[in-house]
């Protein structure tokens, strides 16, 4: 017979309201929550003045990713090593199309990156760096594979941006499937047009990456994006969003009819665009930066924290795509444009959004586990499985403790990058315990269990009923 778990005397973390309880949980799932009394031999955890949260989801990840002649600093291996404690226990990564190939052999490529690697549950998007009617005609098998979610691009051109006539004809088919694609919203063409003239003024530190990647240009991506999607009336997501324009586009879309779902990321929330430093200065630890879209304004900020509470935005992934300063990032010393675009995150997202949303009034605590968790689970179809705290749910649970204090450093991170964009930051609050399926991953903040026993979830399709 399987020994049960209780959880005792926490804060039950719920979607609308938190309760004063206990929670068991016996062959994976929770079994019972509310005022429970131990059981005779069930091991008792004592989770008194910590909350009880709903294992975090990770929408958006980039891992053992070939990118710009380089491979990601962090594998399925470390990455989700990385994510576990931080108090993720699921990751949706990208799996990839490359120019030529079939969705087939992408997916397939995936599977083999992350078999018997993954410390966490895990599933895929599917990426497209091109489109044409052989994707197109993939697009069912691959939704019926249980990958109910693609992406395109609308920058990177020559390598993966795709333009209105595609994005048309892809949503046409995703809607007829009633799967989603996401999009990285920004225009191609200019910021090639863009980075061409910059770099042949001579201008090449890691500042002038911004400059090629202005504000305007994700505004207008998503503006294009949401007159087609207008024509069509189909699932669709904006992936890492970044700028105040950005969101003011997507509430007018909403207010013609289009329901359009939204992420960001705890870069765009929390760095500002002061961190590539000047137009003069010659410090390349501005590499470190590198990602794209670039880090914004302050006002960009707090624009995307009041659309967090108020479900203008629905959930936060963090774009983690690793690369190592020394090696890595260091390619593109001479010129920035062949710096390895991306920056680590993974394991740092539940702690930095408590921290600076929760502690500091901008969400809370049921909004930080909607936006960290639950919407996730409905948009990208593993709800009631993971997402939240109820009877017959997966016992992916994590005991948060929001009276602990620490200080961030790359040295006390899991990813196996060599920095950490957060280096320094003051955190109130840290993961304390986290449960995959019933299994004690985590405990009082150390991983002790190295098994890489994640299964690949097969997804339902999108609830977009989220806010």
């Amino acid at each position: 017979m399987n020994k049960s778990i209780l959880l005792k005397d926490g804060f039950i973390v719920l979607p609308e309201k938190t309760l004063e309880g206990s929670i068991r949980i016996c062959c994976e799932t929770i079994i019972a929550l509310g005022d429970l009394t131990p059981l005779e031999d069930e091991t008792v955890i004592d989770c008194s003045g910590c909350y009880l949260l709903p294992g975090g989801i990770e929408t958006h990840t980039h891992l053992d990713l070939e990118s710009m002649g380089t491979v990601t600093a962090d594998d399925f291996r470390s990455g989700t090593r990385s994510a576990l404690a931080g108090g993720t226990t699921t990751v949706i990564d990208f799996a990839t199309q490359f120019h030529g190939e079939s969705m087939a052999r992408g997916l397939e490529r995936w599977h083999e990156k992350a078999d018997g690697k993954s410390a966490i549950d895990y599933g895929f998007h599917m990426a497209m760096t091109e489109w044409n009617q052989n994707l197109r005609r993939e697009m069912a098998s691959v939704v019926d594979g249980g990958i109910t979610s693609f992406k395109m691009y609308m920058a990177y051109k020559g390598r993966m941006m795709v333009q209105e006539d595609d994005i048309y004809e892809a949503l046409e088919e995703a809607g007829r499937l009633g799967a989603t694609i996401g999009f990285h919203c920004e225009n191609g063409l200019l910021i090639d047009l863009l980075t061409r003239r910059i770099r042949g003024e001579g201008h090449l530190s890691p500042y002038y990456h911004q400059m090629t990647r202005p504000d305007e240009i994700e505004g207008e991506a998503i503006d294009r994006l949401e007159t087609v999607v207008y024509l069509l009336h189909t699932n669709h997501y904006i992936v890492h969003l970044s700028t105040a324009r950005g969101l003011s586009s997507i509430l007018r879309a909403r207010e013609r009819g289009n329901q359009v779902v939204v992420e960001t990321c705890p870069q765009y929330l929390l760095l500002d665009h002061s961190r590539y430093g000047t137009p003069e200065g010659d410090d390349f630890e501005a590499a470190k930066y590198i990602m794209s879209p670039p880090l914004r304004d302050r006002r960009d900020q707090e624009a995307l924290w009041q659309g967090l509470a108020s479900g203008g935005i629905q959930f936060v992934g963090t774009d983690h795509c690793s690369f190592n300063f020394i090696g890595q990032k260091e390619m593109g010393r001479h010129d920035f444009s062949a710096i390895p675009n991306g920056a680590p995150g993974i394991e740092l997202r539940m702690n930095l959004l408590y921290a600076y949303g929760v502690v500091r009034g901008r969400m809370d605590i049921n909004r930080f586990s909607v936006v960290t968790s639950t919407n996730a689970a409905k948009y990208f179809g593993l709800f009631p499985r993971k997402g939240i705290l109820q009877v017959g749910s997966d016992a992916d649970i994590v005991v948060f403790d929001p009276r602990a204090e620490w200080t961030v450093s790359s040295d006390l991170l899991h990813d196996n990058c060599d920095y950490t964009p957060y280096e320094g930051f003051a955190l109130k609050g840290r993961v304390r315990d986290v449960f995959l399926r019933g299994s004690h991953k985590v405990a009082s903040g150390k991983i002790i269990s190295e098994n890489t026993d994640g299964r690949y979830m097969r997804r339902a399709l999108p609830d977009s009923d989220i806010r």
